[in-house]
């Protein structure tokens, strides 16, 4: 059930974009089905903790520790670019109600500062990622910090911590349901991170090599020991020179990269046209920074595990 599919071999699991096995994601789906079976009833809407939060992935996250004592207010739903978007007068008025308001924080959301000048947001601001080190990139020429730390579960478990931290002291009587909720939660993290490792566990170093639209892997590729290659910076509003896709795509055609993506988020126009030049095929996507509409990456466990999936599959047919 857990085994790689192969070119040429049919198996019950899938190429890359395609879904996971029914049975895959059932049996996580299971494991923190269960891990939250002790959950307190449902409370009336008008009693729920009312918070908001910058963009899917971690409203996910959010929603899993905060369960039924919180309503949530997202801003940057499923598919939408966090690095592009642009508020608007209604998410002023969708945060005006809320008593907090969860962010990653690290310049993902640029348009933050903006946002809150404009709304004079009178809840409290929480920041996920604090007391998270950051790791630094080179980006055009610049040292820049990188602030997709969501895409590591490990730290994604003191993301988790925050937020019952936060949960709890805006909501006293609820202390004891968020740290239950937070330590399932972090076990369904560790239960996918060794899941991980042994999905990628018979790929060696040199065929640990893929190509994605923009730099939003780097996390994920450090805890794995993958190298992510992207035209475009740490951010999708960065645009790639005409240097750096040439050398993308002498880069490919000398080490046989064969582990292409798109992401859900971004414009496939230029990866396609980095494959067509190197004469690789893409892969299908990736999910980056955002959840999905389609139901293999409705939640924040289900997109790693599509991920892991997908880029193990792709790996093992790099040269």
């Amino acid at each position: 059930m857990f085994g790689l599919s192969q070119r040429g071999k049919p198996q019950n699991t899938s190429r890359p974009g395609a879904r996971f096995s029914a049975a895959l994601v059932g049996v996580f789906a299971a494991m923190f089905a269960l891990a939250m079976t002790f959950a307190a009833p449902a409370r009336a809407q008008d009693t729920r903790l009312p918070v908001g939060v910058s963009f899917s992935i971690l409203a996910d996250i959010v929603k899993s520790v905060g369960g039924d004592r919180i309503d949530v207010t997202t801003l940057v739903g499923p598919d939408q670019d966090t690095h592009t978007y642009e508020p608007t007068p209604a998410d002023v008025a969708k945060l005006s109600g809320t008593k907090l308001f969860f962010v990653n924080g690290l310049g993902f959301e640029g348009w933050l500062p903006r946002l809150m000048k404009s709304s004079h947001y009178p809840g409290q601001l929480v920041t996920v990622t604090k007391g998270l080190k950051p790791r630094t990139m080179v980006d055009d020429g610049k040292t820049v910090t990188d602030p997709h730390m969501f895409q590591d579960p490990e730290r994604v478990k003191t993301m988790v911590d925050n937020i019952a931290a936060a949960l709890s002291q805006a909501d006293p009587a609820g202390a004891s349901y968020y740290a239950e909720r937070a330590k399932n939660y972090r076990g369904a993290l560790d239960d996918l991170i060794k899941w991980a490792d042994k999905q990628l566990a018979a790929i060696p170093p040199s065929r640990r090599v893929v190509l994605t639209s923009h730099d939003a892997f780097g996390y994920l590729g450090q805890r794995f020991s993958i190298k992510f290659l992207a035209p475009e910076g740490v951010s999708t509003q960065s645009e790639a020179s005409a240097k750096d896709v040439a050398n993308l795509i002498r880069v490919i055609r000398r080490t046989g990269i064969r582990a292409v993506f798109m992401e859900n988020i971004s414009n496939p126009r230029l990866v396609q046209r980095i494959a067509h030049d190197a004469k690789v095929t893409v892969d299908g996507k990736l999910y980056s920074d955002a959840l999905s509409k389609n139901p293999e990456a409705t939640t924040y466990l289900q997109l790693f595990q599509y991920n892991i999936r997908a880029l193990a599959t792709a790996m093992k047919d790099n040269r």
